[in-house]
């Protein structure tokens, strides 16, 4: 089937920014302008608009000044993007539970090196306000202090790009595979896990922050593949 002529114009739209002949700011030329030069209609024009727009990379504001304009793309939309993107291949069952821990691997344990040498105190103290009793709490009540304490380590590794890929794939699993139906032990796992890490991560050791890492995914693997085969 030939490609529709809105999703033709939206791509050349979309290369001429990512070339930078549009930058974050710039205002695209208007329909009519972008009408006699694509030689299509202004319903196509529209339709383009739309999907770019959809796609986060222009907001069109109305009113005498307003217009299609470049954005520039905060960390959090690409984040949420991937994440939507995620959860279509793990529902078409295109994604296991054992590739998710893979890339998770390869991302935070790197990443938690990176902040064993890169962290600040700020970023200390948020580690330490995540920890929290396993015998003092009920399971989702822990819920959210162990997703904090991951993401206090992708934000201390100090690079954004990392935080950006990590924390959809960390948010898939422990919604998808996790929350309300790990076993009591599990906490009491985690917590001793993430106390270990922290340590390491205040002592500015790279190698065992990475290792204990390591270990903390590697023992998180029978739980989530567990709870998978009972979906």
């Amino acid at each position: 089937m030939p490609t529709p002529a809105y999703q033709s114009l939206a791509a050349d739209l979309r290369d001429r920014i990512m070339a930078g002949e549009f930058r974050p700011g710039d205002r695209l030329p208007v329909e009519p302008e972008l009408s006699a030069a694509y030689g299509v209609s202004r319903s196509t024009v529209r339709e383009a608009l739309r999907l770019l727009a959809s796609q986060n990379l222009i907001a069109t504001l109305r009113g005498v000044s307003g217009g299609s304009f470049v954005v520039a793309p905060r960390p959090e939309q690409i984040s949420d993007y991937l994440r939507t993107s995620l959860d279509l291949l793990a529902v078409d069952a295109r994604i296991t539970v054992d590739q998710l821990l893979e890339i998770r691997d390869l991302l935070e344990v790197p990443a938690t090196g990176l902040a064993a040498l890169r962290r600040s105190e700020s970023d200390l103290a948020d580690l330490r306000a995540t920890l929290f009793d396993p015998a003092a709490l009920e399971p989702e009540q822990m819920y959210e202090p162990n997703k904090r304490f991951h993401a206090v380590l992708l934000q201390a590794s100090g690079n954004p790009l990392v935080e950006v890929v990590a924390r959809p794939v960390f948010q898939l699993l422990d919604e998808r595979f996790l929350r309300g139906r790990a076993p009591g032990r599990f906490w009491h796992e985690v917590d001793r896990d993430h106390r270990e890490i922290l340590a390491y991560v205040e002592a500015g050791d790279e190698e065992g922050a990475r290792e204990a890492a390591h270990a903390h995914l590697g023992r998180l693997r029978p739980t989530y593949l567990s709870i998978d085969r009972t979906r």
